[in-house]
């Protein structure tokens, strides 16, 4: 690690990872919508090359209730860092300097990143920014992060802070009863505090708030906690309100008059007036849910219709002509037949099934990068708050359950952020629900195949089914095993922001960067070992006809499990079983086992194994069994137990099945 850690802390939505990537010339993603930064990330800062950026989760104070909290807190506490680069929004600035307050208490020199100050003056209004560095006694200089001004600047403060080793300036800015009850308290734990190694004035602010993990660090003795409760008991009595709300108060006093004197606001902001006119429709009581639906209906329209149909469709054609051309070379070099068969029939019709569909992928999440940068996913999150607390789930849950459009794995692990241990794991449960990424490529395959011109409703038929049964899990998980309250959910909508053409790019880019992995890495290995052992028996013949191969008996004995679902042909189930090692791995097995070389082969030769309703229940079932080895392992880890991790995927899986039973039985008898 480098000689000089610094910690970069702020709110959530504040422009934290922006300024993180200006400052270490890093590619994180950046997105309008609170708690994109899950854990802390490293890199060191340009022209400062010694020293090591750390940026941590978004947090609104330094009490432990969230793990974000957690993390910041215990970093900057424990790792003692040189130096806090405190990023506060010039455009909420009252409510972002509630935290600076805080980590100013913990005695570690800081510097206040003023961002958003283009947006300042663009509203007409104006801040004082050295009256307001005279006020907190801390360096703070103005920057708009996204815009890339003032980053030099800011960079020149950082070394000239960090290379001082000075402790922090106390600014003691607490009055009256709350001054006493903190004053008391700091000379009966000085002692411990010291002995802790923790920040007394910090130490004594988190007692008064009634902080339990910094009442088992002091190592307290039980006299000494009974008088600092009586010295909170008297504060309460003396200002009728209760202690946490009494340190908020004297704190928001303190910024009020330091907004009075620094701040001059003439006008709203324009984003903050946008917002509001905007968020009459997308967050109305009753429009809001179906305004969203509609959305996300128009984007697979365009997903797999005019936009990423059409680059799909250009692409096949450059595989298709790249396959037949190395088939030709193949040929010509007097290479033996086993081994043609496995390059064309087995590498390239795995790998070239599943790398056409790149082109959807990439729309996909241009759509949806754009919504989230906008500022307009959380707002779908502040839409479903309501309706998950009905079902048991906090409206924190949403978060987890978003990003699981995405990928699980990362779902899974967000699920961190959630304070309570009942509703994160409960949501952990629930999240794979939500159809990830990794199955667009099965839902293409079928849908090219029985449903081309009712592409759009299919999918968001799909979609809204992983939705339905994630709600139906939670009301019965709610009564059976994960019985009691969520929490409370308080998220900030940030203001509507047109998104940056680089954010976008990049999002596009991690998500076709992990596509193209898994496709030349896990679909490949893949593709080899089914095209193996559906070219030969168990005596390890080659074969001409598949259906005596030795993976057509492994199929055909696991196919009568899913006989009832309408997946009676090997081919089906065998699909089913290697997606447990990638989503993708589905239509690359199907390709390999048809012998197909062009997505309209293998949609023919689909019509051979499935009928348009079993083909919807395979959909059925995809969606919602176990997403992948990689999501199992994450689920694991953060369950923290193999028994659950197994339990939660039979529950999902078991779902799955029941699921497509239901859906193929009705749907035989309609059709």
């Amino acid at each position: 690690m480098s000689e000089v850690l610094i910690a970069l802390a702020g709110n959530q939505n504040c422009g934290k990872t922006t300024l993180f990537n200006r400052l270490t010339g890093s590619n994180q993603h950046v997105g309008n919508f609170p708690g994109v930064t899950v854990e802390k990330k490293m890199g060191a800062i340009k022209n400062f090359k010694e020293a090591t950026l750390v940026d941590l989760p978004g947090i609104y104070s330094l009490s432990p209730y969230t793990s974000e909290e957690v993390v910041t807190r215990d970093f900057i506490l424990k790792d003692h860092p040189a130096l806090i680069v405190n990023i506060v929004d010039a455009t909420n600035i009252e409510r972002n300097l509630y935290l600076s307050l805080q980590l100013m208490e913990l005695k570690t020199p800081m510097v206040i990143a003023l961002n958003m100050m283009d947006e300042v003056t663009a509203s007409g209004n104006s801040i004082d920014v050295e009256k307001l560095s005279k006020h907190l006694q801390i360096p703070i200089v103005p920057i708009s992060a996204s815009k890339n001004e003032g980053i030099n600047d800011l960079i020149s403060v950082i070394k000239k802070e960090a290379r001082k080793h000075q402790e922090a300036i106390h600014l003691d800015f607490c009055k009256g009863e709350v001054h006493r009850a903190i004053h008391s308290i700091a000379h009966i734990i000085e002692d411990h505090a010291q002995i802790a190694d923790y920040p007394t004035r910090f130490a004594a602010t988190k007692l008064v708030e009634g902080d339990e993990p910094m009442q088992r660090a002091l190592h307290l003795h039980q006299d000494d906690l009974d008088i600092i409760e009586k010295i909170v008991k008297s504060m309460e009595d003396a200002l009728g309100t209760d202690r946490e709300a009494a340190l908020a108060d004297m704190r928001y006093s303190y910024i009020e008059e330091l907004v009075k004197d620094c701040v001059v606001k003439n006008h709203r902001s324009q984003g903050l007036k946008r917002s509001q006119r905007i968020d009459r429709l997308l967050t109305h009581k009753y429009l809001g849910i179906p305004v969203f639906i509609l959305i996300m209906l128009m984007i697979f329209y365009l997903t797999f219709g005019p936009i990423g149909g059409t680059l799909q469709g250009l692409l096949e054609e450059g595989i298709d002509i790249a396959v037949h051309a190395l088939s030709t070379l193949l040929l010509q070099l007097h290479v033996s037949s086993w081994l043609h068969a496995l390059v064309i029939d087995g590498i390239c019709n795995g790998v070239g099934s599943v790398l056409s569909f790149l082109p959807v992928i990439v729309t996909l999440f241009f759509f949806l990068s754009l919504l989230e940068d906008s500022g307009y996913m959380a707002r779908v999150a502040f839409v479903m708050d309501k309706a998950l607390r009905k079902l048991g789930l906090s409206g924190r849950s949403f978060v987890p359950m978003l990003i699981g459009f995405g990928c699980s794995v990362p779902a899974i692990m967000s699920t961190r952020a959630l304070s309570s241990d009942r509703d994160r794991k409960m949501t952990i449960v629930v999240t794979p629900f939500m159809s990830c990424s990794a199955k667009l490529p099965i839902y293409g395959m079928i849908t090219a195949a029985f449903f081309p011109e009712h592409t759009a409703l299919i999918l968001i038929s799909v979609y809204l089914i992983g939705i339905l049964v994630a709600i139906l899990s939670a009301l019965l998980l709610k009564r059976t095993v994960f019985q009691g309250e969520s929490v409370p959910f308080v998220l900030e909508l940030p203001a509507y922001r047109i998104p940056s053409a680089k954010s976008v790019i990049l999002h596009m880019w991690e998500k076709a960067k992990d596509f193209l992995r898994k496709a030349f890495t896990i679909i490949f290995v893949a593709s080899i070992i089914i095209w193996f052992l559906q070219s030969f028996d168990f005596a390890f013949n080659f074969v001409e006809d598949s259906s005596t191969s030795m993976l057509a008996n492994i199929g055909t004995w696991i196919s009568h499990i899913f006989a009832p679902l309408g997946f009676e042909d090997w081919r089906a189930s065998t699909a089913l079983v290697t997606g447990i090692t990638a989503k993708e791995s589905v239509v690359s097995t199907l390709s390999v086992l048809t012998n197909t070389t062009s997505d309209a082969g293998l949609s023919s030769a689909l019509q051979t194994i499935f009928s348009p309703v079993s083909a919807f229940a395979f959909l059925c079932f995809t969606v919602l069994y176990m997403p992948c080895v990689a999501a199992f392992a994450a689920t694991k880890r953060e369950l923290g137990s193999m028994r659950q991790a197994l339990a939660t995927v039979a529950y999902q899986t078991g779902v799955a099945y029941v699921v497509a039973l239901v859906v193929y039985q009705i749907g035989s008898m309609l059709f």
